[in-house]
């Protein structure tokens, strides 16, 4: 009763809020409610009507008062409560946080609105139109109805270009032209026409035309021809200044590298030392004067252009190590067409060294709690050619309060050592885009001791090369890849696990992983006015083969490095993800991610560290982490107390949700997650965990939830609450688990809900 009662008082309490938008209203003001968009109202309608239509509502402004369902929830909340003294509190953040001010009809302006919305039509074409609005006030509330009639749509009948015996500059349009963005035959544009301007601008700037801009070139367009078509004719502005007619050279690039304002004149002064092409004034010598080479594209005696000017730019910048990059051009008095540029690079140095400090808080899906602590030392310019050395070391700590077995507890060390060089070493081959290519040396290890189980000790060295094609793609390759895993310090309840499940032996074992990996990874979520973005990561490693071939077989037919087995495997993972901008603050979100792993020759299962998992905050949600497969195996399904840690060498796994942003930093979340693992070859002591195509889609789990995010711009904090749909381990035609939800029973609650609290988004 107390239940219905607290429904019904909500209920009432959003009714009577959204009957009170006009109610604090002065007397003679209307609340202006939006606007209506008649375009062509009584006349045939245009080619793609529809479109210019939105194109003309979303011009009107200001803009009405926002609404969800019909209701106009900001307003609600400014009218819920009255004026706060101060600028602070939570009477202030109610008004105007979650609520705005009225929107008013004295607030539009119908006749600057109407220019604009015939300013548009004419920008594409509808020379003839023509348009009014009219108020429409009842009341308290009011509107205003646009009406516009568009008339004929007028095309291009010819596009005249500068005669290309006038000058070099015309010679260079008129080659071009072939590439015009401006058709015969095409409807008259006006965007089309100013990226056409853009266009040419580009061109000239890559032939030297320094002190160009597109404001000098004018299309002049005859609308009078008839059969309503234009002429249109490209000119250069007769007052364009003499400097832009003209193509720039390069004479002198020189290079201050730790140039800050203070230090102007003294730096200006020093003793410069010259390297191929460039002048270089570092007093200091805090950079090798080669390291420039790779970052700077300009020559002595070359035109100026601006693809040079970019990359050179780009490549300062993402070098990591200014703070500051300035390309400064300084003109030479010289005769007319043979006009030069000195080239000054301003480059203000980051600090050296660094020292960061970092400590995260984790609460995952599996009931552990716990957190890390981790310190980073960065030199940014070990070697005086912006080589960056990052040295850190780790500790964590973690302890399970709930689940199988509760009580559980871990804690992990590490450190790591890593020198990024930015250029390749070993070989000559450079890379001409806005990225530097950079070669890394990685040596690490860790300490991982899960409590009442093992420790588990790791090495790890690494050399590799990571590039970018473009600002889409990037390489990462890593032809040498050694690693070393111990297990130490096993327990009495860690050999319960391996004598239930026999083959889990051969993960623990010490081993060694030798081979090689690359990554491709493509996006465009760069480009955010996109509605559609995507990002694919995929994942190649093979192990074994080069270092078998010189290893001999031991007595029980495994080749041994050191006494230490050596694993044998190809892997390989995908993983698609796509964000699907619905409207504004609505997306659906979606991911598909594959990965397969075959062991073979001096390896029967992929080693530990290179498994799959399935369950967990970041993964299929409704299940706990690492405790699904593989395939249809249950580790505790005899009321056995064993640690879930299963892997498997293949996984499929879908995700998809649905993103909205409810008020202010408070995002909410609906989600569904389906997926499993499985193993590439039988195991007798898992049955049910081989992977057969033909069972894939018969032993997926699937669960299902909803979350909330707080998006506090530097980090995200996510909530995820999921149950389970579906469950694979359990007989076949009972899996479906729809009938067994039941939030009243308490039992069913704490064996199916399961609350995750992450960092960032799952995907």
């Amino acid at each position: 009763m107390i239940k219905n009662r607290s429904i019904y008082l909500l209920l009432f309490v959003v009714l009577a809020a959204a009957c009170s938008t006009t109610r604090n209203l002065q007397p003679g003001q209307v609340l202006y409610t939006g606007p209506v968009m008649k375009l062509n109202p009584d006349t045939p309608a245009v080619k793609d009507q529809k479109t210019f239509q939105n194109e003309l509502e979303a011009r009107i402004r200001p803009l009405p008062n926002k609404k969800l369902l019909g209701w106009r929830y900001k307003l609600s909340f400014y009218n819920m409560v009255k004026e706060p003294k101060k600028k602070k509190g939570l009477k202030y953040w109610i008004k105007y946080k979650l609520g705005e001010p009225p929107v008013l009809m004295s607030q539009v302006k119908i006749v600057n609105n109407v220019n604009i919305l015939r300013s548009y039509m004419s920008s594409k074409g509808f020379l003839q139109n023509n348009g009014s609005g009219e108020a429409v006030t009842e009341e308290k509330k009011g509107k205003v109805v646009y009406t516009i009639y568009s008339g004929p749509r007028y095309t291009i009948n010819q596009v005249n270009f500068p005669n290309a015996g006038a000058n070099e500059l015309s010679a260079i349009i008129d080659s071009a032209r072939g590439k015009t963005l401006v058709k015969t035959g095409a409807y008259y544009d006006l965007d089309k026409m100013k990226e056409e301007r853009e266009r040419i601008d580009n061109l000239l700037k890559e032939r030297g035309y320094f002190y160009f801009n597109p404001d000098f070139l004018l299309f002049r367009a005859d609308s009078t021809i008839g059969s309503n078509q234009v002429n249109l004719d490209l000119t250069i502005k007769n007052n364009t200044p003499l400097e832009a007619l003209h193509p720039y050279y390069i004479r002198n690039i020189d290079i201050y590298p730790n140039y800050s304002l203070r230090r102007d004149s003294f730096i200006r002064k020093a003793t410069p030392v010259v390297f191929k092409d460039y002048t270089i004034y570092d007093p200091a010598r805090l950079y090798k004067p080669a390291l420039f080479e790779h970052l700077i594209f300009f020559q002595k005696g070359a035109r100026y252009n601006r693809t040079d000017h970019s990359l050179s730019l780009n490549r300062l910048v993402n070098i990591g190590t200014f703070r500051f990059v300035k390309a400064e051009f300084n003109p030479v008095d010289s005769v007319p067409g043979n006009d030069q540029l000195d080239l000054n690079f301003l480059l203000t140095s980051s600090k050296k060294n660094a020292l960061s400090l970092s400590l995260t808080g984790t609460s995952k899906s599996n009931n552990f709690v716990g957190s890390e602590v981790k310190i980073t030392h960065t030199n940014k310019n070990l070697f005086h050619g912006a080589e960056q050395l990052n040295l850190s070391l780790s500790g964590g700590f973690e302890k399970q309060f709930s689940g199988q077995p509760s009580g559980s507890a871990s804690y992990s060390l590490g450190a790591q050592a890593r020198l990024t060089v930015p250029r390749f070493v070993f070989f000559n081959a450079g890379t001409h885009n806005a990225y530097v290519p950079k070669t890394h040396f990685t040596i690490g290890s860790q300490l991982l001791n899960r409590s009442n189980y093992y420790t588990l000790l790791s090495g790890q060295g690494e050399i590799g090369y990571i590039w970018k094609g473009n600002e889409f793609n990037e390489h990462t390759l890593n032809p040498i890849s050694i690693s070393y895993i111990r297990t130490a310090n096993t327990t009495d309840s860690f050999h319960r696990m391996l004598e239930q499940v026999p083959s889990l032996r051969n993960n623990f074992e010490n081993q060694f992983i030798i081979g090689s990996n690359y990554t491709f990874t493509y996006t465009n979520q760069m480009q955010t006015a996109r509605r559609n973005n995507f990002l694919f990561t995929g994942t190649a490693e093979t192990a074994g083969n080069l270092i078998n071939a010189f290893l001999k077989k031991d007595s029980d037919g495994v080749k041994r490095l050191f006494n230490t087995a050596t694993n044998q495997f190809i892997r390989l993972e995908a993983d698609f993800r796509d964000y699907y901008k619905i409207n504004k603050g609505l997306i659906w979100a979606n991911r598909v991610n594959i990965g397969y792993g075959i062991p073979y020759g001096n390896s029967s299962s992929l080693p530990y560290v290179r498994q799959f998992f399935a369950g967990g905050s970041n993964d299929i949600r409704a299940f706990r982490s690492r405790s699904l497969g593989p395939g249809t195996f249950n580790i505790n399904a005899n009321g056995l107390n064993l640690f879930a840690d299963q892997g498997g060498d293949i996984k499929v796994m879908l995700n998809t949700e649905l993103r909205a942003k409810l008020f202010s930093v408070i995002q909410g979340a609906a989600f569904i997650d389906a997926g499993n693992i499985w193993l590439a070859k039988e195991d007798t002591s898992r049955p049910g965990g081989q992977f057969r195509f033909s069972n894939v889609f018969s032993q997926m789990a699937v669960g299902g939830g909803l979350g909330l995010r707080v998006d506090a711009k530097i980090f995200i904090v996510r909530f995820d609450l999921a149950t389970p749909f579906r469950k694979p381990y359990l007989p076949a035609g009972q899996r479906w688990v729809f009938d067994q939800i039941n939030f009243g029973d308490s039992k069913w609650r704490k064996q199916n809900l399961i609350f995750n609290i992450g960092i960032g988004y799952p995907f």
